[in-house]
């Protein structure tokens, strides 16, 4: 995708948002009606991630009763690790057993796009309802413009958190706006004492950063023609950029998981990492005073804009696959359909405090972004995101160098010195034409 397309993409997804508002309670309309009967005797199985915000995991259970109770239907629902959600999609996927549903993450359903319930029919009603889905929805989940092999559930941003009092004690006053003044930042906090991080072990969303550096001095893992690409001037500089940032980094980011850098943030071990909403989500509702004060001084802000003079948002992308071994694919299609509407999605997202963005245009109205500034800037995370595929077609390739964490190694390798910028770019090079060439 181009700057220019960029552009365009960002115009037409804000114009389309424009012309929606969402009432209280969305109005069935001629153009988006709903037929299907679950089955009789129907059983559903459902996996999801396990919370990082308490709120989002009880406004989903309760959704799930109104469900079973609205339809007399039994679901069973798991929670498992980010880190174990992947795995077990793909056992579910290639042994034909398993939950019914699953929600996971990114573009994992090209994996085995011939094994998922075709959701079309649900994706079109809920698109015609709710004003259209994101370009991102459709790039992950209808990748040959056609079927929909899944339907989208939403995203959590990956923003800058920070906390001010700290920046400001070590002479900055505004969270700076491009990749000089971001290096410049971290290497002041780090000579005063309150270094920053980023996660750069195999965590599924923090480390996402990465594909923000990448794209920031112009790389690219693909190009538009899906050609591996990633060894390039480009990636050069921003492996070199990385290894000056990551020198101000406190120690152990290399093995960090999703957890880690919440953990270190709310025990003021850091003072700027980047994170969804949960950090300050937790700070808001924690009991521990330490933590609880914590909350008036933290602030969000976007990545800077790197010397490709563009945002370059990467965000974590969430999806809702039926597997075809369902023995109930009506009851399962019900199952998504019934929690996208805004009677169950627009509490959740309410509940969920800012941490889940909308996939749907018409939620944008959710007063969950304007009760609280310091939500705002999450609003927009599906709306502009870019894929890890970037700037390439979604695929099994685009999935599995995703699944593989090959811009993360890269950047964990050069950023270290385990490599030189230049054979951590060979080797990923390397790595990425094995799925590309498949």
């Amino acid at each position: 995708m181009s700057a220019q397309d960029r552009r365009k993409f960002l115009q037409t997804a804000s114009a389309g948002a424009a012309a929606v508002s969402l009432p209280l309670m969305w109005p069935a309309t001629a153009h988006a009606q709903w037929n299907n009967v679950p089955e009789k005797g129907a059983r559903l199985r459902v996996l999801r991630w396990k919370r990082f915000v308490q709120g989002d995991e009880d406004a989903y259970v309760a959704n799930v009763k109104k469900f079973s109770d609205k339809y007399g239907i039994e679901v069973k629902l798991d929670h498992e690790g980010w880190e174990d959600v992947r795995p077990k999609a793909a056992v579910a996927a290639n042994t034909g057993a398993g939950p019914d549903i699953i929600l996971s993450t990114n573009d994992d359903a090209n994996l085995y796009p011939d094994k998922l319930v075709d959701m079309t029919d649900v994706a079109e009603y809920l698109g015609k309802k709710y004003g259209g889905w994101y370009p991102a929805c459709e790039a992950f989940l209808r990748p040959d413009g056609k079927k929909w092999i899944g339907v989208a559930l939403g995203g959590t941003g990956s923003m800058m958190v920070y906390r001010d009092s700290m920046l400001k004690a070590a002479g900055i006053t505004t969270f700076p706006r491009d990749t000089d003044g971001f290096l410049k930042m971290f290497q002041a906090l780090k000579a005063k004492g309150t270094p920053g991080g980023m996660a750069l072990g195999h965590a599924t969303g923090d480390s996402g950063w990465t594909q923000w550096l990448l794209w920031a001095f112009g790389g690219a893992l693909v190009d538009k023609n899906n050609k591996v690409i990633i060894d390039s001037a480009e990636t050069q500089k921003a492996l070199e950029y990385g290894k000056e940032l990551y020198a101000t980094f406190i120690p152990g980011t290399l093995s960090w998981l999703d957890p880690n850098n919440n953990k270190a943030f709310l025990d003021s071990q850091i003072s700027v990492t980047n994170n969804g909403i949960s950090v300050y989500y937790a700070a808001k509702n924690a009991t521990d005073p330490k933590v609880k004060e914590l909350q008036a001084d933290i602030q969000h802000a976007s990545f800077p804009i790197g010397p490709v003079g563009v945002p370059t948002e990467y965000h974590l992308f969430f999806n809702q696959m039926v597997f075809k071994h369902t023995k109930f694919p009506k009851a399962a299609k019900e199952f998504v359909r019934f929690m996208m509407e805004e009677e169950q999605y627009g509490p959740w997202m309410q509940a969920a405090g800012g941490y889940i963005s909308q996939p749907l245009r018409a939620y944008e109205k959710n007063p969950v972004w304007t009760v609280d500034p310091k939500h705002t800037p999450y609003r927009d995370s599906v709306k502009n995101l870019r894929p890890a595929g970037y700037m390439g077609k979604l695929g099994y390739a685009s999935a599995g160098a995703l699944a593989d964490f090959i811009v993360q190694d890269m950047v964990a390798e050069a950023v270290s010195g385990a490599k030189t910028p230049k054979e951590a770019a060979q080797r990923a090079q390397q790595r990425a034409e094995r799925y590309y060439k498949v």
